[in-house]
């Protein structure tokens, strides 16, 4: 594996976990109703797309100005990897041996969150009382949820990958 794909894979893969950690301890810290606002989640995926593109032209930038595709992949993929492994790792930690309360708080949230929502496009009581057992019954901070979560989150950050690898690669041209 190229050095350069590797160190730069590796540091922003680091820094977007510790970003991941400051802004959960800020949520966390500042009004734990924040975990349930879809517009910060929304925020950190645009946020940690433009820093995948970010570390993927560095690459690019220090291997000379070109990148192949697989070189341009590679890199988004070990950054988003490291700082999606770092981030949950905190928050399993926080949610289950910091802090397990917060974790039965944030679920009363969500649940609010998700009755009100779903109140407001008439959904019929009985889908409304089935979605808030499943959310009773699934610790979404549990090992095996943050494991299936970083997965979910590595999957769809490789689809992420693949196309920014696709628009960032060097074009090559050929000669007749």
């Amino acid at each position: 594996m190229n050095e350069i794909i590797k160190k730069n894979g590796i540091k922003f893969g680091i820094i977007s976990g510790i970003v991941g950690i400051v802004v959960t301890s800020t949520m966390y810290a500042v009004d734990i109703n924040l975990f349930a606002n879809s517009l910060i989640g929304i925020g950190m995926i645009v946020f940690y797309i433009g820093l995948g593109i970010y570390v993927v032209s560095i690459c690019k930038k220090e291997m000379g100005g070109t990148i192949n595709f697989k070189d341009a992949f590679t890199a988004f993929l070990i950054y988003c990897s490291i700082g999606i492994v770092i981030a949950n790792v905190f928050n399993y930690i926080l949610f289950n041996f910091i802090d397990p309360a917060a974790k039965d708080q944030i679920l009363e949230i969500t649940i609010n969150k998700t009755v009100e929502f779903m109140e407001k496009f008439d959904t019929p009581k009985e889908a409304i009382k089935k979605a808030v057992i499943e959310l009773k019954e699934n610790d979404q901070y549990s090992i095996g949820n943050i494991i299936k979560g970083s997965a979910f989150s590595i999957i769809f950050s490789s689809i992420v990958g693949l196309i920014v690898a696709a628009v960032m690669k060097t074009k090559t041209t050929y000669n007749e």
